[in-house]
């Protein structure tokens, strides 16, 4: 795996560096070189879209820009949001010459849209699911996880094309050849209220008590995550969501990256997940 651009998003160089720490650490066990792109700025997400198109379209433009002017094949984006955003006008590009020369002009570098845009579950994927399991360290036995796929790492599923958008399995796929036991459970594709975390509390604390109390209802002893916003949510919002419901969930919320690393032998404070919220 080699000439792969790396876009953090502001999210992994902000509230969530942990998600950073532990995604570049798998990596750096697995010998997969990341280049990060070199001034990439904000694809928009969440706001752009809701106040001006043009400037929606011409922030992910602009980091795909980036990522062709640098020879850059593909781009490894870890948070799903900025994924769906660069996928998203990647294919308009493509199918709009107009679109194309109006963004190369807006952005001032040519961009067509041709650079492969993956999300986490896909590098490991490309890597190989039978090589990270011969690298194994630490048969991940112990740990019963709900994948929580959340909103956006398979819809638009005409847009990304990733999985199944309803009952999804790579995740389940991957941490099964770990040695973990998925469960089956009913909320892997529910909103946790993301979109709205600043704005409504409370909504985010119904709608997220509802996928941890599942998850623990069918067995899971954690939680397992390929987004920012959702790890917030499920994490550092779930002793407020205990307090609200007068209940006690306990369950550890790790990145995808977190318990692969664990899986891989990588210490639990190097992949910063002495940094969650809830005791891992």
């Amino acid at each position: 795996m080699s000439n792969i651009g790396y876009y953090p998003g502001c999210a992994l160089h902000g509230s969530s560096f942990d998600y950073e720490y532990s995604v570049r650490a798998c990596m750096d066990t697995l010998g997969v070189a990341l280049t990060e792109l070199d001034d990439w700025i904000c694809c928009g997400a969440t706001a752009a879209h809701s106040i001006n198109h043009k400037i929606a379209t011409a922030l992910p433009a602009r980091n795909l820009a980036i990522a062709e002017r640098d020879g850059l094949a593909s781009i490894f984006a870890p948070c799903p949001m900025c994924s769906m955003e660069l996928i998203k006008v990647g294919n308009q590009l493509r199918e709009s010459e107009s679109l194309r020369k109006e963004m190369s002009d807006v952005v001032e570098n040519n961009v067509t849209g041709q650079t492969e845009v993956v999300n986490l579950i896909q590098i490991f994927q490309q890597f190989g699911i039978d090589k990270i399991a011969d690298k194994v360290k630490t048969k991940l036995t112990d740990y019963k996880p709900a994948c929580y796929y959340g909103c956006l790492l398979t819809r638009p599923p005409k847009e990304l094309r990733f999985d199944d958008c309803e009952q999804p399995s790579s995740m389940e796929t991957l941490l099964t050849a770990l040695g973990a036991s998925p469960v089956d459970w009913n909320y892997k594709t529910e909103c946790c209220g993301a979109g709205v975390t600043l704005a409504d509390g409370k909504t985010v604390e119904d709608l997220s008590y509802k996928i941890l109390s599942n998850a623990k209802k069918h067995g899971a002893n954690c939680v397992v995550v390929a987004c920012p916003m959702c790890h917030v949510n499920l994490d550092m919002k779930q002793a407020d969501i205990e307090k609200h419901f007068r209940t006690k969930l306990e369950l550890p919320v790790y990145y995808l990256s977190d318990i692969v690393g664990i899986a891989l032998g990588i210490d639990k404070n190097k992949l910063c997940i002495n940094k969650h919220f809830v005791n891992a």
